[in-house]
């Protein structure tokens, strides 16, 4: 409500200027009364400057410089020395600005605004031979829905009908139709094609994949980015510069009109419009590409980021972890062991939780329901199954409570189970590193990352097995949570810009402790993407690498914007110093570097 009122009264604020501009025009030509045109425009200048002068102090207390300064002292100079009509044009100039950055950013979200207008509101669900329309908040897991042609798919499925074609565009950013077949799952935010089908819903409409988008949307655009500080770094040198022209000129040739006249050309508008127009294009193009910027600021810091990390499990490794081999004691089957850790970690979102649960179902192994189950996070699980107590870890879990686990070899993915405080048995997971990982982490370093490294509680062997393989510099193994948002800032003491990339609810605080958080959003939790700077909705390591160039191409068009801006305005300056340049045509010269400022900041939109 906050932006819309802003962004309405940038429109009237412009209107009313135009409508002052018609009257002042009229009284002066048309009836011949120039001096009440003059203090009209006077007036109503004087009025715009004391806006400006408000938002200028809001900007001061908030810790950063603005260059509204210059602005105001052009109007209130143009009034001294009598060119109104120049006051009016600057009062043109920053109205029209404003309304034309307005512009150029609902230009540059427009991406992102799709992605909220596609938002479905209605599911069809089938009851007995019928379909009922209803809210998608009331479709449930194991409710049939019905996607009509050209529909979006409301929620997260599995798909029944034999074969289905799907747009997955907003959620991929790949064009190209996919081809779905019988008992694939189906993306909630996916665009049917041309025949209705059948889909099973798996999960509810808050937890399907596109409302987790649309909340992620929304934060980007409800979270408040600091766009401008881009270019507060040049504003203080820019203005000093610019009244130290101004003073020279007047001083030199004894007219104040020539104070008045630099200073017309030295509006800060490309200072204010260039660094906040080239973030929200870059955002918007990477959301093209299915990943969710959640402000400008990120872009920025993830430009100046020299050091890369990576979670393992999920993130560099394929994420498809399998159940390689159950090991079981004499007192247990290897069907028992199976069944109790599922059991016990049915309701754990941990990708080895997730594998172990489908493996289950696969092989028609019943879970039973757990009780008192509580899960230390990186650690293990504590649960009761029927009458056996169970924790069920990784091996040291174990041994910290003080179970004796007679395996040699725990140095690979594995999970350990104790029943009643013995040891039962292990059960073994093939990792396996994702085949665009190493060329992800060359493409990084062609980027200017100096570093990449691999934080992972698994076992020194096993990370030092996939670290090789994916082609990190250096691995960190054998890490709880704690430890790793330790060594996050442990890398962030160093001076070093840190970016961190993973998956999971284990890395949502370390995630939250790097320079810039991505989080790997298709299958990871909804605790890593709101922790997370930046959200990849779909599984492809890659994406990584476009963020960044992303990120590099959008900060090098900003500073250039920025850099053509302050020079043109130097260029004219120096030209309004020796009189060549009256004010008001001034005035005009300086709304054409705006708008070819703004124009040029839109090119971070491309590719």
């Amino acid at each position: 409500m906050k932006k819309l009122t802003s962004s309405l009264l940038r429109y009237w604020q412009f209107a009313l200027t135009l409508v002052v501009g018609v009257i002042a025009l009229i009284l002066a030509f048309a009836i011949a009364q120039a001096t009440i045109a003059g203090w009209l425009i006077s007036v109503y200048a004087i009025f715009i400057s004391l806006f400006l002068f408000w938002d200028m102090i809001q900007t001061l207390r908030d810790g950063r410089y603005g260059v509204d300064v210059l602005a105001i002292t052009a109007i209130v100079a143009t009034i001294a020395v009598g060119q109104y009509w120049a006051s009016l044009v600057i009062v043109v100039m920053l109205t029209g600005g404003e309304t034309l950055e307005d512009f150029a950013a609902h230009r540059a979200k427009r991406e992102l605004s799709a992605l909220l207008e596609r938002a479905p509101v209605v599911a069809h669900i089938l009851k007995g031979s019928e379909i009922v329309d209803v809210k998608i908040s009331v479709v449930k897991p194991g409710d049939i829905v019905i996607i009509k042609p050209h529909e979006v798919v409301p929620v997260d499925g599995e798909l029944i009908s034999d074969t289905a074609e799907f747009d997955e565009s907003s959620l991929t950013g790949e064009a190209i139709p996919v081809m779905r077949r019988s008992g694939e799952t189906i993306m909630s935010g996916a665009l049917n094609g041309e025949t209705a089908v059948r889909i099973r819903a798996t999960a509810d409409a808050k937890h399907s994949q596109y409302e987790q988008i649309i909340q992620l949307v929304r934060q980007a655009e409800n979270q408040p980015a600091p766009f401008v500080r881009l270019a507060d770094r040049y504003a203080l040198p820019f203005t000093l510069v610019s009244y130290a022209i101004a003073g020279l000129s007047w001083a030199i040739s004894g007219e104040a009109s020539r104070f008045a006249e630099v200073l017309v050309v030295a509006s800060p508008c490309p200072l204010i419009l260039a660094a906040p127009i080239a973030l929200i294009s870059g955002m918007s193009r990477a959301s093209k590409h299915g990943i969710i910027v959640k402000n400008g600021a990120v872009l920025e810091k993830l430009n100046s980021a020299t050091v890369f990390a990576f979670d393992k499990t999920g993130t560099l490794t394929h994420g498809d972890v399998v159940v390689s081999e159950v090991v079981a004691t004499d007192n247990f089957t290897k069907d028992e062991i199976v069944q109790l850790v599922a059991s016990a970690e049915a309701s754990s979102s941990h990708i080895l939780a997730t594998s172990l649960v489908s493996y289950a179902k696969k092989h028609h192994v019943k879970t039973s329901r757990a009780k008192n189950v509580r899960e230390i996070t990186g650690n293990g699980v504590f649960a009761t199954v029927g009458n056996k107590k169970l924790v069920v870890g990784h091996a040291k879990f174990l041994e910290k409570n003080k179970i004796i686990v007679p395996v040699a070899d725990k140095s690979s993915t594995a999970v350990f189970l104790a029943v009643n405080s013995q040891f039962a048995g292990v059960i073994y997971f093939a990792d396996k590193v994702r085949p665009e990982a190493k060329k992800t982490l060359l493409e990084l370093k062609r980027t200017g990352v100096r570093k990449t490294i691999m934080l992972t509680g698994d076992r020194r062997a096993i990370a030092d097995k996939i670290g090789a393989a994916a082609g990190v510099d250096e691995v960190f193994a054998e890490l709880l949570p704690k430890d790793k948002v330790d060594m996050m800032r442990s890398l962030r003491r160093r001076a070093d810009k840190v970016a961190m990339v993973g998956d999971g609810v284990n890395d949502a605080p370390v995630l939250a402790a790097a320079d810039v958080g991505i989080a790997m959003g298709a299958r990871g939790s909804t605790a890593a993407s709101e922790s997370a700077d930046a959200v990849i909705m779909l599984d492809d390591l890659g994406r990584v690498t476009t963020l960044r160039k992303i990120s590099r191409r959008t900060i090098k068009v900003a500073l250039q914007s920025v850099g053509v801006g302050i020079a043109l305005c130097l260029v004219l300056e120096v030209i309004a110093a020796v009189g060549f340049i009256p004010a008001l045509i001034g005035a005009g010269l300086q709304e054409l570097i705006d708008v070819t400022v703004i124009f040029n900041a839109l090119r971070a939109h491309k590719s």
